[in-house]
């Protein structure tokens, strides 16, 4: 028997959180809703989704912030629902993490549509992360590994090549990095994210005889392995 896959429902107007949960449940989709915004961790904390819907505007907790905080510890899908269509608030959410949008008021087939387009890609990423990477990661003894030899990482350096490698081939932009490496929010540079990729660059390459990591002139940076 398929495992059904799980959307958890971040919404405080509880009628349309629940007409979701109608909508996707005829879908055969499990469902689970959250109404405050500060309930989001904790429920994700002993809870497993394959999808997030995030309302933007939420008692306790926006969004926004929730979407950096599940950011720190977690790629799980995000997708940001928010009836503030300004381009800001859109360049805002993909700029903290989130994977999709879909502005009030929409019709509950296009969240249904949507998810199950999120569900597809991720299907498809999973396969690729499947590749097996040239060397590995030692998250408690923060080193990189090639064969036999070892090279130690900044905490920076292992976060960059962590999230390097939950997707070989896709491209993370600067801002991706910032919210992966830097938790406190502080603000960094473009050129100090170039900094720091070129020293681990340089860290594997003194331990193997090729370079993984790739610029995407105006974008950022993808493994290729």
């Amino acid at each position: 028997m398929t495992k059904k896959s799980h959307v958890l429902i971040v919404e405080d107007e509880k009628k349309l959180a629940s007409l979701l949960v109608d909508y996707l449940s005829v879908s055969e989709y499990e469902t689970s809703c959250v109404h405050d915004g500060l309930d989001v961790e904790p429920w994700l904390a002993k809870h497993h989704t394959d999808v997030i819907l995030l309302d933007l505007m939420l008692p306790g907790k926006n969004g926004i912030e929730i979407c950096k905080s599940i950011r720190q510890t977690s790629q799980v899908p995000i997708i940001m629902v928010t009836a503030k269509v300004e381009e800001i608030d859109r360049l805002l959410g993909l700029e903290i993490g989130a994977d999709d949008y879909i502005c009030k008021p929409f019709s509950p087939k296009e969240v249904v549509a949507r998810v199950k387009a999120m569900l597809r890609r991720v299907k498809g990423a999973s396969s690729a992360s499947k590749i097996s990477l040239p060397f590995s990661i030692d998250a408690d003894r923060m080193v990189v590994a090639i064969e036999q030899q070892s090279i130690a990482l900044t905490s920076v350096e292992l976060k960059m090549l962590s999230l390097l490698s939950t997707e070989p081939g896709r491209i993370f932009s600067r801002d991706q990095f910032m919210n992966t490496c830097y938790t406190d929010h502080r603000i960094v540079s473009d050129r100090t994210i170039d900094s720091h990729i070129k020293k681990l660059r340089k860290k594997i390459a003194a331990i193997g005889d090729e370079n993984w990591i790739y610029s995407v002139y105006g974008v950022g940076y993808k493994l290729v392995v």
